[in-house]
């Protein structure tokens, strides 16, 4: 038989880590729908040419070619049917179900979506090519008022923040707003304000270093240039001293712009809504840039308190032309959660654990093969209460069976007879029991996620 190698970049979590995964997800959805989301599933494929047309390089799409020699003969096929690819994120294809459906929502449209999705990029730490995306958005029709830009970080971090009673440290996200960064780099005089938002991006990879000799061998800026944009990265803080220390860095380098001021004006309200609704969670970080060529107002970046060397765990913005079929616009605003990067780095960081990898409260003894039947009714009754219960696979000793229900992690073994006995195999009590009566503890029902010791 040929040996097996794995995949990078496909993570497969063992069944301890599937609980805290399952749990994240429970978590998450539950908050979003407390808010008044809806939940939607998109098709796992997009046309390849609507995948690239917002800022992402065909590098990073997985195109999907058909085998079977009869459809690669068939010439009368259209073109997007021929060229598909497997989407990269949840928002392009939000878009496109938005416009597909917009007759059949109703505005402002609130969503929830839970799904994988696919990039071809070099595995790492944190990064996969297959992982969980959980994404909220509001779209409007024709236009979307500011507050959302408000309500949806503060949404996103109170589900993660939900996350806090197993051991998931404090999220902070950081806030900035495109309209600044456009407004702030055309004063200076610089055109290709999409490269500049690019290279940004790279600061926390990079560093400001290299970031600035890219800023002047890739974009055209001058060194003067390239030292006030990352004057204005350095920039961050909780409260408006932030705009009025931008309205100074612009003064000095002469790049006032009505743009600017916008931004600001967005920023502002940005930051004295948040800190009246959850003090201390939204920060202003100039050099939050985002990537992506489709946001247009306000950018977020989610970060765990004490373990900003992770990452960005989440992320997202604002985009008013993203949805859009040239007569109607349907702006909006988003956030994504990347599940699988933040369950890898909770579980790889020691943060969280789970009591046990299967459902199972109690596993049911055989006495012996003859009495299998019995061990399945009393499984039946305790399952038909909401109890999980497996009947153990073989008639072997009685503690070869607790063996067997240890290295599983499941707490009890039932022993059916003329009188059922039941053992906490943790503790070695055992009790007579009726199995239409008996309940484990509430804490022992079912797998929980508990802060790792």
């Amino acid at each position: 038989m040929a040996r097996i190698t794995p995949l990078s970049g496909f993570p497969e979590w063992l069944p301890d880590g599937r609980v805290v995964e399952q749990h994240v997800l429970d978590v998450l959805r539950r908050t979003f729908e407390l808010h008044g989301f809806a939940g939607i599933e998109t098709r796992a494929v997009e046309p390849l040419d609507q995948l690239l047309r917002k800022g992402e390089t065909s590098k990073e799409v997985y195109v999907l070619h058909r085998l079977q020699a009869e459809d690669e003969e068939d010439a009368t096929a259209p073109r997007s049917e021929k060229q598909l690819g497997l989407h990269f994120d949840l928002t392009v294809p939000f878009a496109r179900y938005v416009l597909e459906n917009a007759g059949r929502l109703a505005f402002p449209f609130k969503r929830y979506q839970i799904q994988k999705v696919w990039r071809g990029e070099r595995p790492q730490d944190g990064r996969f090519r297959e992982f969980t995306q959980a994404d909220i958005d509001v779209v409007g029709a024709g236009e979307l008022p500011y507050h959302y830009e408000v309500e949806l970080p503060l949404v996103m971090a109170e589900a993660l923040g939900a996350l806090r009673d197993v051991g998931v440290p404090a999220v902070r996200v950081l806030v900035n707003n495109r309209k600044v960064a456009e407004g702030f780099y055309r004063g200076l005089g610089i055109e290709d304000v999409e490269g500049v938002l690019r290279q940004i991006d790279k600061l926390d990879k990079i560093g400001a270093e290299q970031v600035a000799a890219l800023l002047v061998s890739e974009q055209g800026a001058t060194a003067q240039q390239a030292g006030a944009c990352l004057d204005l990265a350095a920039i961050s803080g909780s409260d408006a001293t932030v705009v009025s220390r931008v309205r100074a860095l612009a003064d000095e380098h002469g790049a006032g712009t009505e743009l600017l001021d916008e931004g600001l004006g967005e920023l502002a309200a940005l930051i004295e809504a948040a800190a009246a609704r959850a003090p201390g969670v939204v920060v202003a970080d100039l050099k939050i840039a985002r990537g992506l060529d489709y946001y247009t107002g306000s950018v977020y970046e989610t970060v765990l308190v004490g373990h900003e060397d992770l990452g960005s765990i989440c992320s997202g913005g604002r985009y008013d032309t993203l949805a859009s079929d040239g007569k109607n616009t349907y702006p909006g605003v988003g956030l994504s959660v990347g599940v699988s990067r933040l369950v890898s780095r909770l579980l790889s960081a020691g943060l969280l654990a789970a009591t046990r990898g299967v459902p199972t409260s109690v596993l049911v003894a055989v006495s012996d093969e003859e009495s299998r039947a019995t061990s399945d009714a009393v499984a039946a009754a305790l399952r038909a209460r909401g109890i999980p219960a497996d009947v153990a696979p073989t008639a072997a000793k009685f503690g070869k069976q607790i063996k067997f229900a240890d290295r599983r992690g499941i707490p009890f073994v039932w022993f059916p007879g003329e009188e059922h006995q039941v053992k906490d195999i943790r503790t070695g009590d055992q009790v007579a029991a009726d199995p239409a009566v008996w309940a484990p503890p509430a804490e022992d029902l079912h797998p929980r996620v508990v802060p790792a010791v």
